[in-house]
């Protein structure tokens, strides 16, 4: 596996697994699916913000899961904090490419001065749960009924994950 900024040529899979979260998982609290237009805007804007996105790929190039960050909150005082997703293609699941693309997208963050790494994750889903805790990240209590997909109220787990011990901000 190699773990690589997004290209272009990767944008029609990227699109595919986000459709498949959309249309078959909790994971997105959405309910409407991109195109690869609209992943190529998506990867022209996190790139012009200085965010990663990242592609997980097999021997052959073949996108095997993505993750990127973006800011978690549009106001200056959360500019030290990022929030992640991450996905992986239905067929990859359970191979450690989440946790791999994971380790590869703190790392960004770090590299790039942010303070913490914030997770929303549908409180249901244990495995997303389980490796962030595997991974250092904090939580703090479910908010309750937040979200609604499929017919039913979801409620949402916020973990955290401090990416540096400066006693200050710079």
């Amino acid at each position: 596996m190699i773990i690589r900024n997004a290209q272009s040529g990767d944008l029609e899979t990227v699109a595919e697994i986000y459709n498949h979260a959309v249309l078959n998982t909790t994971a997105i609290f959405n309910d409407s699916i991109v195109d690869a237009a609209n992943r190529a805007a998506w990867l022209a804007e996190r790139t012009r913000l200085g965010y990663p996105v990242l592609v997980a790929v097999d021997d052959d190039g073949s996108v095997m899961g993505y993750a990127s960050f973006g800011d978690w909150r549009a106001f200056d005082g959360y500019r030290h904090t990022v929030e992640h997703s991450v996905y992986v293609h239905i067929d990859h699941r359970g191979e450690g490419i989440a946790e791999s693309l994971m380790k590869a997208l703190i790392e960004r963050a770090r590299e790039i001065g942010k303070h913490v790494m914030i997770a929303g994750i549908e409180s249901r889903n244990v495995a997303s749960i389980r490796l962030h805790e595997k991974l250092g990240f904090g939580s703090v209590e479910p908010i309750r009924q937040v979200g609604v997909k499929f017919g039913e109220w979801l409620d949402l787990t916020f973990m955290y994950l401090t990416l540096d011990d400066r006693p200050t901000p710079n």
